[in-house]
């Protein structure tokens, strides 16, 4: 019996959170960060293009246990500076590290307001790799395949299942609350395909089935852009580029 009130405590949390996500926790002309989950957000930052014009690009936080962890900077150091502020001051939390899920700069772009902090930084060797190739902020550390990081008692784990987006992508799922934050590999429903000037689009829709078939109990999806969803994102990504 506890068990079964704990999880409807646990699923309605959920339903509230997607009920109030049209108000963010925080807001400026910048950022905006909203609660997914107990453990989860998601940052809003801009990124301007020359392609697509000002973008907004997604990244996750995860807080527990008086620290966080931080997927993909902010688009530049302005914004990241901001949400640094923000978690020290009013969520009042150790800012553990941030975590790049690929090369490009709406991952990168803020790295230096990190190292700033001594806040250290990660990334696949081939994301470092191609930041350098590239002339974008690097992160410090270096990972081959899988890199699992703890935040207070939460593990969140950081994988690269195969290339689509980029030839580096990885995905982050915090297991936790079953969520997935897939970065620019998951398209958001209706989405187009995008910038696909480092993509791999014929090895991209395997690379997200196996996704799925790893994290089977993921309820809600961050993409790299876009709403917040749940696997319908994940669906929607398969079937836009296998039709390609």
């Amino acid at each position: 019996m506890k068990t079964n009130f704990c999880n409807f405590l646990f699923f309605l949390f959920f339903a509230v959170q997607r009920l109030s996500a049209q108000q963010p926790l925080y807001q400026s002309e910048t950022l905006q960060i909203q609660q997914l989950s107990p453990n989860t957000f998601v940052h809003i930052s801009y990124l301007s293009t020359d392609d697509f014009g000002k973008v907004a690009c997604n990244g996750m936080i995860v807080i527990n246990g008086g620290e966080a962890l931080v997927f993909d900077t902010p688009a530049d150091g302005a914004a990241s500076k901001e949400l640094i502020a923000w978690l020290e001051t009013d969520r009042e939390v150790t800012v553990k590290g941030v975590v790049a899920t690929h090369f490009h700069d709406d991952c990168v772009g803020g790295l230096d307001a990190f190292h700033a902090q001594d806040i250290p930084s990660y990334g696949s060797k081939k994301t470092n790799s191609q930041a350098e190739a590239e002339g974008n902020l690097v992160p410090e550390n270096g990972f081959k395949k899988q890199l699992t990081l703890e935040v207070g008692g939460v593990e969140v784990i950081t994988r690269f299942f195969g290339e689509g987006h980029t030839r580096d992508n990885v995905v982050a799922y915090v297991s936790a609350d079953q969520v997935l934050f897939g970065g620019c590999l998951i398209k958001e429903v209706g989405a187009t395909v995008g910038y696909l000037g480092d993509a791999n689009t014929g090895a991209w829709p395997g690379t997200v089935q196996q996704i799925k078939s790893n994290f089977p109990d993921v309820r809600t999806v961050i993409p790299g852009h876009g709403k917040v969803g749940d696997v319908e994102l994940l669906d929607y990504t398969i079937k836009l580029f296998s039709e390609k």
